[in-house]
């Protein structure tokens, strides 16, 4: 640390200690009308999975009624859910996408 001197006293430089973003889970829904491929190809789709995890997390998805597919700052995980729900619409499948806050 670099230290001045200001009329017989010592001042040290402080830093200050940026703390991380909160993170949100991005979580998908069971429902009983969506197909599972759809939920894959959601998973590949918006969240990068391999076709090989898409699939476990689909399959936590429909036989525990909620499966995580990411974990993201804010910003983005609203975005995902967001884009999730008006891609499940448009194809018309009552898919839901929802965060909680990491913790």
């Amino acid at each position: 640390m670099s230290q001045k001197h200001k009329e017989d006293t010592l001042l040290e430089d402080q830093r200050a200690v940026a703390r991380p973003p909160p993170m949100y889970r991005v979580l998908l829904l069971n429902d009983d009308y969506t197909p599972m491929e759809f939920v894959i190809r959601v998973l590949e789709y918006f969240f990068s999975m391999t076709r090989e995890r898409a699939t476990t997390v689909m399959l936590k998805v429909h036989n525990e009624g909620v499966g995580l597919a990411g974990v993201y700052p804010r910003d983005i995980a609203e975005t995902k859910v967001r884009q999730v729900i008006e891609f499940a619409r448009e194809h018309q499948h009552p898919l839901q996408c929802v965060l909680e806050e990491d913790r």
